[in-house]
């Protein structure tokens, strides 16, 4: 079990902290037509979104929370197979017989009963609509060439909840696929180098979908700061600094 613990955050911003194990993980509760959508950073890649009586844990990753303490999952996205996204001890500790998984084709091969979305490719679970979008690198390389993230493997999400419409970018860069994107209402888009974006980058995807909320995540070592900078003239996209390295 869980429970929610009032702390003030930076720049006055109210945040709520979930007590896990008497662990505080941080959380936003954002507003949408079907009620709130209280966001829980659990660190890295990985998130926990809850709307209503539903739970959907994003990328869990036993490294970052006990599992066994945290809600078990109506849903579980999983954007692509590197360990620190798909972990296969997570998803055991949530997953309950009527939990829906949905993960790109390789996280499929790996996760018995789990719904594989291909680039592109919308459903609907739990009365959600899931878009999964490409994720991949344009530039940033292994030694011998090959792209951290090739084109066509992985995925990011755009969930729909009740008209609010939270894209979870995955392990990409700034393509054309993302910056095509329209309503999107919650960005997570990745900035750790030198698998996925700059803050330059990440800018430049803000400045094409608009988000009216922008959380950097899965940024490693690379200093958040400088997208705050690089937004600042941007009034209508409001960039929040969570722990999410």
């Amino acid at each position: 079990m869980h429970h929610l613990l009032l702390v003030l955050g930076a720049a006055g911003i109210a945040l709520a902290a979930v007590s896990v194990s008497g662990h505080e993980l941080p959380s936003d509760t954002l507003p949408t037509a079907g009620g709130n959508l209280v966001v829980t950073f659990v660190g890295h890649g990985t998130l926990m979104l809850e709307h209503g009586d539903r739970v959907v844990h994003v990328d869990p990753w036993s490294k970052l929370a006990d599992y066994a303490a945290l809600p078990d999952a109506d849903l579980i996205l999983v954007t692509h197979h590197h360990g620190d996204h798909l972990d296969p001890a997570a998803i055991a500790e949530v997953r309950g017989e009527a939990t829906v998984v949905i993960g790109s084709g390789e996280v499929c091969r790996q996760v018995p009963g789990c719904t594989a979305l291909a680039n592109g490719e919308t459903t609907e679970a739990l009365g959600l609509g899931i878009t999964a979008v490409p994720a991949y690198n344009l530039v940033h390389r292994r030694e011998g060439g090959e792209p951290f993230h090739p084109k066509g493997r992985d995925n990011g999400y755009l969930v729909d909840f009740a008209g609010t419409r939270v894209l979870i970018a995955g392990d990409t860069e700034n393509t054309p696929e993302l910056k095509a994107l329209e309503r999107v209402d919650v960005a997570f888009l990745p900035m750790n180098l030198p698998y996925t974006m700059t803050p330059e980058m990440v800018a430049d995807a803000a400045l094409a979908i608009r988000p009216r909320v922008l959380y950097p995540y899965h940024y490693g070592d690379t200093d958040p700061d400088r997208l705050v900078e690089l937004l600042a003239g941007e009034r209508d996209i409001e960039v929040r600094i969570r722990p999410l390295r």
